[in-house]
């Protein structure tokens, strides 16, 4: 194995991620392809144990304690900065990995130069698929079907699922608009020429903006259905499924002010605003009816 050159860095960003943090530092391998993988992990809640436990066990892992909760995008940068990979990989701290499909995602980099980014299929706890991990960049059509449900009910019907692609086949490769920031495997030379994560973005939208920005240029970005690697999906903010619900829509209503309205417009400002605002409050009401529903009678 080549010492000497490192071919992946892997930065997970952890935030009260204690208890599954541990199962992927262990899933992600040492070496891939006869070079060195190093690990980065940035800290945004320094009070959980994490330290102690990668100082602990995987003395490996070099981890970075910004001293306070930097958001999703400007942490990765930090740990994107402190990294010498020719290849990068944003991970979420709930997936747990496997050689196979780092390989594959890895050698499909080296072997195609067009393509800028790429993601495996992303499998939850129960088998089913995440379906963030293929996107399109949505219309506002899409977004509409999605908020209300309509691509879920119709989930074959090209018109109606084109948030999240689900008539196309789960276990196939082609090109799509955007992936999961969970899992984001892209080149240096990709990031150099569009740039990082724009750190306006809090916690949600910036990996739709990355996306966006990197198709922009003609780079392709790439879902491969044929491996998988594990999603735990949200364990630290699944009991605040209203607030994360609010956060998403803001987040993709600033990706469309920043992309659509570029010479920030006071009617184009003002549609968003509707739409977006629209949006949230149909998928709360949808949330709030299925709560409803699970409530057994006495």
């Amino acid at each position: 194995m080549s010492e000497a050159r490192v071919i992946l860095s892997v930065i997970v960003v952890a935030y009260r991620s204690r208890r599954e943090i541990e199962e992927c530092l262990v899933s992600i391998p040492q070496s891939l392809i006869d070079y060195r993988v190093e690990v980065i992990v940035v800290d945004n809640f320094q009070e959980d144990g994490v330290e102690a436990l990668i100082s602990d066990k995987f003395p490996f892992v070099r981890y970075v304690n910004p001293g306070k909760n930097l958001g999703f995008g400007k942490a990765n940068n930090l740990g994107y900065h402190q990294s010498s990979g020719k290849y990068i990989l944003f991970l979420n701290p709930d997936t747990i990995c496997n050689e196979e499909a780092l390989t594959h995602c890895l050698m499909r980099l080296e072997n195609e130069p067009l393509i800028g980014l790429i993601s495996p299929r992303l499998i939850m706890a129960d088998g089913e698929m995440d379906l963030a991990c293929r996107r399109s960049i949505p219309s506002l059509w899409d977004g509409f079907c999605r908020a209300s449900g309509l691509s879920g009910k119709f989930p074959n019907v090209r018109f109606l699922a084109g948030y999240n692609l689900t008539y196309l086949s789960e276990e196939e490769t082609y090109e799509v608009g955007a992936i999961n920031g969970a899992f984001m495997m892209v080149r240096r030379i990709v990031l150099e020429e569009v740039g990082l994560f724009d750190e306006a973005f809090f916690m949600y939208g910036d990996d739709l903006d990355l996306c966006y920005r990197i198709g922009q240029v003609g780079h392709r970005i790439v879902y491969d259905g044929r491996f998988t690697i594990v999603h735990l999906k949200g364990m630290s903010v699944a009991k605040e499924y209203r607030a994360m619900s609010r956060a998403i829509f803001d987040a993709n209503k600033a990706f469309y002010l920043k992309h659509f309205n570029p010479k920030n417009r006071r009617w184009i400002r003002w549609k968003y605003e509707l739409t977006f605002g629209l949006w949230k409050w149909v998928a709360l009401l949808r949330a709030k009816r299925k709560s409803y529903r699970k409530v057994k009678p006495i």
